[in-house]
């Protein structure tokens, strides 16, 4: 049974690495506009942003800098997730499913995939965070990988969930444009919850992003304590960004499983109506 499960979850997760491999663009595309969007914004607010209990040492690049490496995430989540139109387009889904492999199989190998290819894209703008971030070390950054892999597990069982259930690129992007980018704008990585509108922090307390966001810079701001000491508790962050994953596995687990109901109800009408 493991070897049915994990052997063809690893092709697939194979699969997604070296078709990323294989389109450099599309790495260039996916890093260049988030690091534009922290620069520029970044720089635009510059001083004039002052962070509560934020050591005036802090500039507001600083504090967005976690953000943007959750937007790589997102970015790569999304975008990675279209491979599952394409794929059926192609006729490689439709192969897959009526192979003898169980669907957590392939559930398991996208969205482990997806995950993977968004934490090495994350994980090359981390790098540069000795370079803008004081006192980091590797352990640091080896936690904050930890951290961003768990995120991008749950955006990737989120942008499979959703992308399964369409058959054109444009609408996936019409429901990124409404539901998945406003996620990440609640989720502070643009503003501090602590003097946003009612209703603003009401959005980013239920929004499971928030806490992911939160535990990245919590690492990173490790020994700012009074910058951190805002935020969510760090526990609770991590308990929630995984259930927040194992919820989206088990969402896009189901959607796997009804699309295949689905397509057996037609085959077997159809072949009633034959007779």
């Amino acid at each position: 049974m493991t070897r049915t499960l994990l052997l063809p979850a690893w092709s697939l997760v194979v699969r997604e690495l070296v078709r990323f491999v294989r389109q450099p663009a599309r790495v260039v595309g996916i890093i260049a506009s988030p690091i534009l969007f922290w620069f520029v914004i970044g720089s635009g607010l510059g001083d004039s942003f002052q962070l509560p209990t934020a050591p005036p040492s802090i500039q507001y690049l600083e504090y967005f800098f976690p953000g943007t490496i959750v937007l790589i995430i997102l970015f790569t989540s999304i975008f990675a997730s279209i491979s599952i139109i394409e794929d059926r387009r192609e006729g490689f889904l439709q192969g897959v499913l009526v192979a003898p492999i169980p669907r957590s199989a392939l559930v398991l190998g996208k969205v482990t995939g997806v995950a993977l290819l968004a934490v090495i894209q994350g994980f090359l703008f981390l790098i540069a965070a000795p370079f803008i971030l004081t006192n980091i070390s590797l352990s640091i950054i080896l936690k904050t990988t930890i951290i961003l892999f768990l995120i991008a597990l749950g955006l990737a069982g989120l942008g499979f969930a959703l992308a399964w259930r369409m058959d054109s690129t444009q609408g996936f992007h019409a429901i990124m444009n409404l539901f998945l980018i406003p996620l990440w704008l609640l989720s502070g990585s643009l503003f501090p919850q602590a003097g946003a509108a009612g209703w603003i922090s009401a959005l980013m307390t239920i929004n499971p992003l928030t806490y992911g966001v939160a535990a990245v810079r919590s690492i990173l701001y490790d020994f700012q304590g009074d910058y951190t000491k805002d935020m969510p508790d760090f526990i609770l962050c991590i308990l929630i960004t995984i259930g927040f994953a194992g919820l989206m596995f088990v969402l896009s687990l189901l959607a796997a499983r009804q699309r295949e109901q689905g397509t057996r109800l037609v085959e077997l009408s159809n072949a009633q109506g034959g007779r």
